[in-house]
């Protein structure tokens, strides 16, 4: 199908394009747009304004901020695999990200972008949910930092306010006493995620912390909570509980009752994997 009508304006700045989003009621962001111009195909969403950010450099970055590196939102998936102080501090970041999509998918798409759709289906929704990774955002008002907890609020929608742009994205470095893992069931090579599971462990001999994430599990990437404290409580198959409060939907992919047994064996597989030694 061919889009509905829109305008389009090239964003020089951040500022400028907080400011083009005020301009117009119904305008939207384009970074990389993989994921927004097929809805825009679809005429699932009928924009009357196409803001481009894509062309500010000063957003696509990787750098040490500390105990946290700092990406830049508009760094794409392909720069984020290659990234080296990634793959030294944060290797599940970029491993996470070349599982995105094809080539030609991972060099267009950015961080930001993906973090910013909000599909329950998307790979680094749940990696950023389970770093407990953040946000920073700019708007009307200046400058404001979002916890990834606080981020994703229901299907393809976040806590992103209508004229804020996402600027940065940050993540815990994992020390030598962090084990992780990010699996990934699907059809296809490219295809989203039927189930995925993420789990970064801390520890040296015992289980100091845990953290699992779960894709495509409900209407939003989730924790599974029940799986993490019973692992932490030294139960025997903590992986048992991984779907405890969720809420799989039913499609072409598979049904619910399949996605819960299978989030099930692959917590199992993603916990042997992730733990430390």
């Amino acid at each position: 199908m061919i889009p509905a009508p829109f305008d389009y304006e090239v964003a020089e700045s951040v500022e400028h394009a907080v400011e083009l989003l005020g301009g117009r009621e119904d305008a939207k962001l384009l970074a990389g747009g993989h994921s927004l111009l097929p809805v825009l195909r679809l005429r699932f969403a009928r924009p009357a304004l196409l803001v481009d950010i894509g062309r500010i450099e000063a957003l696509s970055y990787v750098r040490d901020a500390g105990d946290r590196i700092a990406i830049g939102a508009l760094t794409r998936h392909h720069d984020v695999v290659g990234a080296a102080l990634l793959q030294e501090h944060c290797p599940l970041v970029p491993y996470a990200a070349g599982l995105i999509g094809d080539p030609q998918v991972r060099h267009r798409g950015t961080i930001g972008g993906s973090l910013a759709h909000g599909d329950p289906a998307g790979d680094l929704p749940a990696v950023l949910l389970a770093l407990d990774g953040e946000v920073d955002v700019v708007g009307p008002e200046g400058t404001r930092t979002i916890a990834a907890a606080e981020l994703f609020r229901g299907p393809f929608e976040t806590a992103l306010g209508p004229q804020e742009v996402m600027t940065e994205v940050r993540v815990p470095k994992l020390t030598g006493d962090h084990g992780w893992s990010y699996l990934k069931f699907r059809r296809r090579s490219m295809d989203w995620a039927t189930v995925g599971v993420v789990a970064v462990v801390k520890g040296n001999g015992s289980i100091e912390e845990a953290a699992v994430g779960l894709v495509s599990m409900g209407a939003t990437p989730l924790r599974a909570r029940a799986t993490e404290q019973a692992l932490l409580a030294g139960e025997s198959d903590p992986a048992a509980l991984a779907d405890d409060g969720t809420d799989p939907p039913s499609d072409t992919n598979g049904s619910a009752e399949y996605r819960r047994h299978l989030v099930r064996v692959l917590v199992r597989r993603a916990l042997e994997e992730a733990r430390p030694g």
